[in-house]
């Protein structure tokens, strides 16, 4: 066997098959976005090579089953032209999700697909003690179960109600799926503690009186899914779509460093100091100008 097919054969995209003489080759597709060149193109290279269907996976990717171990070298190469190429499933950076965002959830609160490749750019495949799922939602309905990764991201946004002028009709009520909002002597009235900053009851404000604060990116950590769901604790909420790619390599530093490799993430949070780590991040945001007003104010606490 070639150094080459030994290389790729030990990268975390190609998985072993239950069928020894065969393997599993996944692909890297950040939010799951693919032009329709590039399906096409994948749909050819599997034919080449003999792959008798594609799987779509539960983290927006694509994996080709049944591969021959000895064409790996030219399937790689053949995919990396398709602009497709080999993704990753070790312990490191996993393909990165996302939910369509701004760009066509009317739900949405923060731009999702440009964060989504630059955090592709800068942390896929990075090698860690442990492997490392990052998901973004624009919103807290967590369409993408953000809060269940290893780094979960979820877009946020503070209603502002302009009291004068608001006629307590009770529409905003209506639309609240956290019973936040209720009548109270002909005015409405927020509950802090039950908001979740969704933003979903300033749409349906028929006089455009509820309006809200600029999106803000709020980040969780240790997050799990599998066969006991664990939610992530929360880190800090930042302001910048910038600051959330710092805060993530303030996580991958920190777990690179600190982690070790026989536990996942969520079980080692304790050990690792999570509190600690949260307060220096917490003061790096700060420092910066990025830290929200939320973390202030005790949401999300």
């Amino acid at each position: 066997m070639k150094n080459g097919t030994k290389h790729l054969l030990s990268r975390g995209g190609v998985i072993p098959s239950q069928d020894p003489d065969r393997c599993i080759v996944r692909l890297r597709i950040p939010a799951g976005e693919i032009t329709p060149d590039q399906m096409s193109g994948i749909a050819r290279i599997a034919r080449k090579h003999g792959v008798p269907v594609v799987h779509m996976t539960t983290r927006q990717t694509m994996e080709l089953p049944q591969v021959d171990p000895g064409s790996i070298e030219a399937l790689v190469k053949r995919l990396e032209r398709n602009g497709t190429p080999l993704g990753a499933e070790k312990q490191e950076v996993v393909n990165i999700t996302a939910c369509p965002g701004t760009d066509r959830c009317r739900f949405a609160n923060i731009e999702t697909r440009e964060l989504a490749a630059e955090i592709d750019r800068r942390f896929f495949g990075r090698n860690l003690p442990v492997k490392v799922r990052v998901a973004i939602s624009a919103c807290p309905n967590g369409c993408m179960s953000e809060r269940l990764n290893e780094i979960g991201i979820t877009g946020t946004r503070r209603p502002v109600r302009e009291e004068g002028l608001c006629t307590g009709c009770g529409t905003c009520v209506h639309y609240c799926k956290e019973a936040a909002l209720r009548i109270s002597g002909g005015r409405v009235v927020l509950d802090q503690e039950r908001c979740m900053l969704c933003g979903m009851c300033v749409l349906p404000c028929p006089f455009e009186i509820i309006t809200a604060e600029p999106p803000e990116y709020q980040i969780t950590v240790g997050g799990r899914r599998g066969r006991h769901p664990l939610v992530g604790r929360h880190l800090v909420t930042v302001t910048s779509a910038g600051a959330v790619v710092d805060v993530v390599e303030m996580i991958l530093t920190w777990i690179y460093r600190n982690a070790y490799s026989d536990q996942l993430l969520p079980e080692q949070l304790d050990d690792l100091e999570f509190e600690s780590f949260k307060k220096r991040v917490r003061e790096a945001c700060s420092g910066s100008g990025d830290l929200s007003g939320q973390e202030h104010r005790g949401i999300w606490a």
